[in-house]
């Protein structure tokens, strides 16, 4: 059986800050590349704390997902960088609204995201 690999390129995203791709797909499965809140009209990140920033970066993953021919409900695994825990309280409550399936999830505080942002969330998800 061979297996097919591509990149997915989504239009009402924010285009990539290096040399990667949206997503990959490989046969049903997406890769989605870590999103951050950058509003994809403006290429700035959005203004606000953590609750804008993380709604905005959920809006971006929703149009890769949609893009890969995908939904929030097909999502299998999150990873969320945070530049702070003390986020955690209020990342959970937006992040909570839409991914109401729960997929599994591991989240972690890192030093630094880019453009300094305060959230980014990467996703392992299926397609039909």
């Amino acid at each position: 059986m061979k297996h097919e690999m591509k990149p997915v390129v989504a239009e009402k995203a924010p285009a990539a800050l290096g040399p990667y791709s949206a997503a990959m797909s490989l046969d049903k499965l997406l890769f989605l590349s870590g999103q951050t809140p950058i509003d994809p009209r403006t290429g700035d990140l959005v203004e606000g704390g953590i609750k804008e920033q993380t709604a905005q970066v959920i809006k971006n993953l929703g149009a890769v997902l949609e893009a890969a021919g995908s939904s929030f409900d097909k999502v299998i695994k999150t990873t969320c960088f945070l530049a702070d825990m003390s986020y955690f309280a209020d990342f959970n409550a937006v992040y909570g609204e839409h991914f109401v399936s729960k997929p599994a999830r591991s989240t972690v505080a890192v030093k630094g995201l880019p453009k300094n942002a305060l959230v980014e969330i990467e996703l392992i998800a299926y397609k039909d």
